[in-house]
């Protein structure tokens, strides 16, 4: 079993996430109450849906992570799952993503799009 297969495992039995197809059309995805949270591209990538705000606070702690991938302008991150500490960090991250969408939505300063797979972009570390 692939590291973002165990990781979709764990996180599917979490009670405020249930499975879905990714409206992005790749791989599978995570839904919350305020809609799709994670997706999981490949036995490796996953994008969480973070939102800005929780990006802009924390961009000082994801600087720290190889694993983390944050797109300029957009309100995902991706993580590449090659050891079992990035699964403890999707983990937390996923926490972090689930509070963030209970508050109030993002102020608008990035551009509304879909997941990092779907912008056609490279992957920027920041």
């Amino acid at each position: 079993m692939t590291l973002a297969a165990r990781a979709l495992a764990q996180l599917a039995t979490w009670p405020d996430l249930t499975e879905a197809v990714p409206s992005c059309g790749s791989g599978q995805a995570l839904s919350s109450a305020s809609g799709e949270i994670a997706h999981f591209h490949s036995a490796r990538d996953v994008d969480l849906h973070l939102t800005a705000r929780a990006i802009r606070r924390l961009q000082g702690d994801l600087r720290r992570f190889a694993a983390v991938r944050v797109v300029p302008g957009s309100s995902w991150v991706t993580l590449r799952l090659d050891a079992s500490a990035d699964v403890d960090l999707l983990m937390s991250l996923m926490s972090v993503a689930l509070k963030a969408h209970q508050g109030p939505p993002d102020d608008g300063r990035t551009t509304p799009c879909g997941c990092n797979d779907v912008r056609g972009v490279g992957f920027v570390r920041i």
